[in-house]
Parts: C-alpha cells; sequence; structure tokens
C-alpha cells in the first residue's frame, strides 16, 4: 500500500530537521536525531519500493530546505524570471532527493539493514558531486563546519565526515545498545584528534599581506550600464593607498572589457600604485567570453591570467546552449559578454613573487569541488573570489563560505575569500579566522562594503586528504555494500 500525504510529510520534516545542521544555523544536534530517524526509517522499509520513496521524501524536504536560496537569482530580473524561481526549487529538491531514494533503494535491494543504507547513502552522496557536473552542496557531513570536528576534513574530506557520520548513527539501529559504542567511541577519537591539532603551533607565514575589497554592489546593480562608471569608482576609492603586496578584487568585479594598458586597466593599475591587482573580469577574444581572474600590473599590464574551468550550469552555461539560444533564445544567467562563458582548460597557481608565493585559484563555486582542487599543483595559499549577491542574504553565502573554509581544511592551505557581498575572510590553513593588520577579526560580513589588510598565513604539509583524495574512501564504501551480497550469494549458492 502507498503512504498517503501524512507520511511522505512526516518524512519530509525528518529532511528539514537534516537541513537545520547547514549552515548559518548549524543546528548539528537536531540534524544528527534527523539522520539517526532517516536511517530508521529507510532501513525499516518494507522493501525497495517503499525505501525509495522514505528516501526521496527525506531528500526533498532536505534540499528545498538547505537551498532554498536557489530562488534568488530569478528574482534579479523578476520580470523575466521570477515565474521560474518555485520551478527552480521544486525541481532541485525532488531531483537532488532521488539520490538519497536510490540509495535506499539500493541498500534494501541488496538485502541490507541500516549499515547499508549508511554506506549506500554516503556513496551517493559522493556520486552527487560528480554526476552532471556535480554539485556536493549540503552534504550530510557538513553539519560539522562549525565545529572543531571540521579538522577531521584533513584526514578524510567532506564526503568521510559524511559516511563516518551515517555508520556511527547506523551502529546503534543495526546493533542495539551494543552499538551505542561505536558513536561513542567515534566522537572521543574524533575531537581528541580535533583539538590535538587545533593546539599545534601555526607555520611560519611568509611575509606578504594582501588587501581584500569587498565593494557591496546589488546583483541589480551589478550590470547596470548607467552604474557602471560608480561601481568602479567604488572598487578605485577602497583600492587606493593600500600599504600591501597585493589587492584583491572579488568575481566580475570590472564592468568593463579590458584593454590592456588603457582605460580602465590603466585606471587600475594607477590607483594600486605600483602593487599588483588581482581582478575578476570577463575576458573577451571575439565572440567567446570567460569568466576570469587577471592580474593587473604597472602601467595597466595584463599579467597572469586564470579562466573559470568549472561552470555554473544555467548559471554561466547553458546544456546544448548554440541550440538553445538560437532557437529560444535561452543564454546564462551570469554571461554578460554573449549567450554564456567559455570554459578555461587548465588549473595552475598563479605566482606573486618572494612575499606571498603562489596562490591556486577558484572563481565562485569552483571552491566545493574539493578533488578537482586536490588534483591541481599545489599553492602556496587558496585564494577564491566570488560574486555571492547570487545567492541572496539568508542561507547561501554562509554555506558557500562554510564551504570554503572547509578547502583550507582539506588542503592545508590558507585561504584568501573576497566575495562581492560578503562574506570575505581570511582563514589560516586549519579553517581559523586570522586577525588582520588592524588586530581585527579579518572578516567582513555579509552586507558590508570596506577592506581587510591582512598578513598571508603559512601553508601546512599537506595532510592525508590533499594526498590520497576519495579514491579510498570510494573502494570501501563499494566493498561494504557488495561483499556481503556477494557472500550472501555464494552461501545460498553453496
Amino acid at each position: 500500500m502507498r503512504p498517503g500525504p501524512r507520511t511522505a510529510l512526516r518524512d519530509a520534516a525528518i529532511g528539514v530537521a537534516i537541513a537545520l545542521g547547514q549552515a548559518p544555523l548549524g543546528l548539528w544536534p537536531v540534524a544528527l536525531a534527523g539522520l539517526g530517524l532517516a536511517l530508521g526509517r529507510m532501513a525499516g522499509a518494507a522493501g525497495p519500493g517503499a525505501a525509495f520513496r522514505r528516501g526521496w521524501m527525506i531528500g526533498a524536504g532536505h534540499f528545498a530546505f538547505a537551498l532554498a536560496w536557489i530562488v534568488q537569482p530569478f528574482f534579479v530580473d523578476p520580470e523575466r524570471h521570477g515565474w521560474m524561481a518555485p520551478f527552480a526549487l521544486v525541481g532541485m529538491a525532488f531531483g537532488l532527493g532521488l539520490f538519497w531514494g536510490a540509495a535506499a533503494w539500493g541498500a534494501r535491494r541488496l538485502g541490507g539493514g541500516a549499515v547499508a543504507v549508511a554506506l549506500a547513502w554516503a556513496a551517493v552522496e559522493l556520486a552527487r558531486g560528480q554526476v552532471l557536473t556535480g554539485f556536493p552542496w549540503a552534504l550530510p557531513g557538513h553539519i560539522w563546519l562549525d565545529t572543531p570536528l571540521m579538522q577531521t576534513a584533513a584526514l578524510i574530506g567532506a564526503n568521510g565526515m559524511t559516511a563516518a557520520t551515517l555508520l556511527a548513527l547506523a551502529a546503534p539501529l543495526a546493533w542495539g545498545r551494543k552499538g551505542l559504542a561505536v558513536p561513542a567511541l567515534a566522537l572521543a577519537v574524533v575531537a581528541g584528534w580535533s583539538w590535538h591539532r587545533l593546539a599545534l603551533p601555526e607555520p611560519p607565514a611568509p611575509g606578504g599581506s594582501v588587501r581584500l575589497v569587498q565593494p557591496n554592489i546589488a546583483q541589480t546593480l551589478k550590470w547596470d550600464p548607467d552604474e557602471a562608471r560608480a561601481n568602479f569608482d567604488t572598487l578605485l576609492a577602497l583600492s587606493a593607498a593600500a600599504p600591501v603586496e597585493l589587492i584583491v578584487w572579488p568575481e566580475t568585479a570590472v564592468p568593463f572589457i579590458l584593454t590592456e594598458g588603457q582605460g580602465a586597466a590603466l585606471a587600475m593599475a594607477g590607483v594600486a600604485g605600483g602593487t599588483p591587482l588581482a581582478a575578476g573580469i570577463q575576458r573577451v577574444e571575439g565572440e567567446l567570453a570567460w569568466n576570469s581572474l587577471a592580474v593587473i600590473g604597472p602601467g595597466g599590464r595584463i599579467g597572469p591570467t586564470y579562466d573559470k574551468i568549472h561552470l555554473v550550469p544555467f548559471g554561466e552555461y547553458v546544456p546544448f546552449g548554440d541550440l538553445a539560444y538560437d532557437w529560444f533564445g535561452i543564454r546564462a544567467f551570469a554571461a554578460q559578454a554573449g549567450a554564456a562563458y567559455m570554459a578555461g582548460s587548465t588549473r595552475r597557481p598563479v605566482d606573486f613573487g618572494p612575499g606571498l608565493g603562489r596562490a591556486l585559484p577558484a572563481i565562485c563555486y569552483e571552491a566545493i569541488f574539493a578533488q578537482e582542487l586536490a588534483a591541481a599543483p599545489r599553492g602556496d595559499w587558496l585564494l577564491q573570489i566570488t560574486n555571492d549577491a547570487w545567492f541572496g542574504t539568508l542561507t547561501g553565502p554562509y554555506q558557500h563560505y562554510a564551504q570554503a573554509r572547509l578547502r583550507a581544511v582539506e588542503l592545508g592551505l590558507p585561504l584568501v575569500r573576497v566575495a562581492n557581498t560578503g562574506v570575505s575572510a581570511v582563514t589560516d590553513a586549519r579553517g581559523r579566522i586570522v586577525a588582520g593588520l588592524d588586530g581585527a577579526p579579518a572578516l567582513l560580513p555579509l552586507g558590508a562594503r570596506g577592506v581587510l589588510d591582512v598578513a598571508l598565513p603559512g601553508a601546512l604539509p599537506p595532510p592525508p586528504y590533499a594526498r590520497i583524495g576519495d579514491g579510498p574512501l570510494t573502494a570501501l564504501l563499494l566493498a561494504g555494500l557488495f561483499l556481503p551480497a556477494l557472500l550472501r550469494l555464494r552461501r545460498n549458492g553453496a
């Protein structure tokens, strides 16, 4: 018998409880209770079909609440796009919920209980970061990002934190009171190791300093041609007289197409007074455009440039984009030069000289893809520029910022994050906010306009996750899922 609306709503409510653990709320005890209930509901289903429906509804509730910010881009131009907002949220929630439903179905199909559900759930969350260009946002393991336990990511990454959390919660469901020892022991070990790591001395700093420029330009004004000059002048004014070795502007900060040695590039070099200025620009060649980071030097010279590689679907490009634009006039939301951006080809560190070393760049949501950053040539620090005005003012910018901090922990590199509307910050290689040159915390909150002058922290040796990534975790999850099933088949065949 199919469940009624009351049952479906109950499962969706469990998903919402899980989402309460995400930033900025960080209610991890509530999220843990929700995860435990979800595991019990999926594992206790009568069969694979019932398990799928429960997992799907739990996932839909979770993603509808955690990703409610997804409607914000549609209200930048509400007359044109506002009608799409509810369809985007419902489609995203139920689409991503399919991953959780598939995990429950697969685990029950293999004949497993709560532990099998936990393994399958962790596996599909790992897959979610890869399928259809990937979207590893609002993972169950992210509930720990505002706690000292975030340090565990240096060992096992965000996906490992998800797997460990789910397996620890599954143990009591599978083995009763005896299973309570598993989460208790896991918590003691992880907490002890995390506090030990946080107590270790800081690595030596390279000696250079950086100015973070947060102009706080509303998305509705950012591409308004009548506001372009005023927005640019705001950035110039905030960059003047910077007693640092590098100035950084956020993603797509420059509202004009740069020509080396002329116009905007010359104005940027003039106000920087010989200091390199790294800025988010739109790079154009003919009819093609890229979302890029460029370093402007003396005389308006355009130095090293990085083109964003991992583009946002429908935000920066549209699948089958040429046909979509030619036939229906559909263009990417964020692309202002042409109908869509082109993807860059190579991620390599940008060298800022002996005082600052090499920065590994990430533009906007590239910072949520840990494996891509770990696979790139290692830099001395992470540099993320972003325009989080697209994410609204409630939850999206905080979730994005929390994931960027997690990359610092996973890679053992300090993070310099510059956002148009916030949150801009500098963290050490353990994800902690450092002090600026004025002694105040190096953080500009959401909705503020200002600058931060910060001495760059030092890097740690590559932690285990930076060296091995998610490969071992993938193998362990698959072995845990399929080996018991194969052994059961072998015993039955015997």
